[in-house]
C-alpha cells in the first residue's frame, strides 16, 4: 500500500499503481513473470488503465482484467483472483487497485446519459426533496444515519464519537492522510453538510495504490514465498428487492447487502462474529460505521451505540474497528481502499503494524461496499 495522499499531491495513477505493485511483489519475495493473471481496479480513468499501470513491470502477455465496482472495486479485483487461484485455472494472480482522485464530492464523469445511480438518488430524494442539491454519496449516506437515529433514538455524539476514534487509530498510520486527532466536540462543531452529517463525519477524497498476491499454498512452496495470511471466506453480493422497494435508505446503503455477504462468510469459514479479532470496515461516512457494526453482527440490532460507549470497537475492546484509521482517517482512493483493507489486516496478523499493532490478532474480517451495488466481505485468519 502506498501512501495515501491528497488530489493536490498530483501523484499519477501510473506511479500510485506501479508502485503499489512492486511493493506486494517485494514482500512477496517474486518477480512480475510470476504472475499468472492481474485483476486492476480503479472508478475513475480510461479504459485499459490497467495495464498502463502494468506493462511498467513487465510485458509478460498476461490476461490483465480491468474492474470497475464503485467503491468496492479493490475487493472485487480480489474476488476475481481468488477465484482463479482457488478454482485452479492459475496458481498465483496479483489483485491491484488505484485511484488518481480530483479534489470535491464525488460526481458523474458522464452528463449526457443516466448514471446507474439515479434509482438510488430517486429514493433518497422522495424522502428528502432538499436532496436533489446534494452531492450523491453525502446525501445517501447521511439519511440512512437519520433512518438510524430515528429508528433507535441515537444521539448525534455516538456517531461523532466514531470519528473521533479512527483518529485517534490513524495517529500510528504512517501511511494515513490525516494523523491529527480530533475530539467529539471538533467533530460536531465542524461545517454541517445534510442533516446530522458534518465535515469530519465524511471521508476524503484521496490518491493511493494498493496491491495484493493471491497464490497456492503448492506455489508458496515451491517458490520460497512466506504464507502471510490465509483466506477463510469471501463473499460479494449485489443489491435485494428491500434496496428498491422497502424505503429504507439503511438498506439503500448496502444494509443487506452486507448481512448476506456477512453471514456467508461466517458459514463459509466456520467463525462468526464472536470470533472476529479486528475489522476493517467500510467507514466513507460515519453513519455507516455504526450501521456496518450491526450488519456484521459485532452487537445487536439497536446496540451500537452501547457498543461504542462500551469502547467495544477499539483497543481493549471486543473487536478493533479500523485500527489502520478507516476511510475516515486513513483515506479513500476509491479503486484502492478494499486492498488497502486487507494489507493492513495481513499486517495485523503478521505482528507488523508498530504501534498500532492489535494483541494477538488471528482472526480478522474486511467489509468494503459500493453504492451501484456490490460488498465484498472478507474474512483472513493468521497463517
Amino acid at each position: 500500500m502506498t501512501p495515501f495522499s491528497s488530489p493536490k499531491a498530483g501523484i499519477p495513477y501510473t506511479q500510485l499503481g506501479a508502485d503499489a505493485a512492486r511493493m506486494a511483489l517485494k514482500d512477496a519475495g517474486i518477480d512480475y513473470d510470476k504472475i499468472q493473471q492481474a485483476y486492476v481496479g480503479w472508478v475513475y480513468g480510461d479504459s485499459t488503465a490497467g495495464q498502463a499501470v502494468l506493462y511498467d513491470l513487465g510485458l509478460t502477455g498476461i490476461p490483465i482484467i480491468n474492474v470497475n465496482n464503485n467503491c468496492a472495486t479493490g475487493s472485487s479485483a480480489l474476488f476475481l483472483a481468488r477465484q482463479a487461484v482457488e478454482s485452479g485455472v492459475v496458481e498465483c494472480a496479483l489483485a491491484l487497485g488505484f485511484e488518481q482522485m480530483s479534489p470535491g464530492a464525488l460526481g458523474s464523469v458522464f452528463n449526457d446519459r443516466v448514471t446507474p445511480l439515479s434509482r438510488f438518488e430517486s429514493i433518497v430524494e422522495e424522502q428528502f426533496p432538499e436532496a436533489k442539491e446534494v452531492p450523491m454519496a453525502i446525501k445517501l449516506f447521511a439519511a440512512a444515519g437519520y433512518e438510524y437515529q430515528e429508528k433507535y433514538g441515537t444521539e448525534t455524539e455516538i456517531f461523532a464519537r466514531v470519528r473521533s476514534k479512527a483518529s485517534q487509530h490513524a495517529i500510528h498510520n504512517e501511511r494515513a492522510i490525516f494523523r491529527k486527532p480530533v475530539s467529539v466536540e471538533e467533530v460536531m462543531q465542524s461545517p454541517s453538510i445534510f442533516l446530522n452529517v458534518t465535515r469530519l463525519q465524511c471521508c476524503p477524497p484521496t490518491c493511493g495504490g494498493a496491491a495484493v498476491v493471491v497464490c497456492t499454498e503448492a506455489f508458496a512452496r515451491k517458490n520460497g514465498l512466506k504464507q502471510k495470511a490465509v483466506i477463510l471466506g469471501q463473499a460479494l453480493t449485489t443489491d435485494y428487492p428491500g434496496t428498491f422497494y422497502d424505503h429504507s435508505m439503511m438498506k439503500v446503503v448496502g444494509y443487506d447487502m452486507t448481512k448476506s455477504a456477512a453471514d456467508k462468510v461466517y458459514e463459509q469459514a466456520g467463525y462468526g462474529p464472536g470470533d472476529v479479532d479486528l475489522v476493517e470496515l467500510h467507514d466513507c461516512f460515519t453513519t455507516n460505521e455504526i450501521i456496518t457494526y450491526e450488519a456484521l453482527g459485532l452487537c445487536e440490532e439497536g446496540g451500537a451505540a452501547k457498543f461504542v460507549l462500551d469502547g467495544d470497537n477499539t483497543y481493549g475492546g471486543k473487536v478493533v474497528t479500523n485500527p489502520s484509521g478507516g476511510l475516515l482517517s486513513k483515506g479513500h482512493p476509491l479503486g484502492a481502499t478494499g486492498l488497502a483493507q486487507i494489507s493492513e489486516l495481513v499486517w495485523q496478523l503478521n505482528g507488523e503494524a508498530g504501534d498500532r499493532q492489535v494483541e494477538n490478532a488471528r482472526i480478522a474480517l474486511q467489509h468494503n461496499i459500493g453504492i451501484g451495488g456490490a460488498c465484498v466481505v472478507t474474512m483472513l485468519g493468521k497463517a
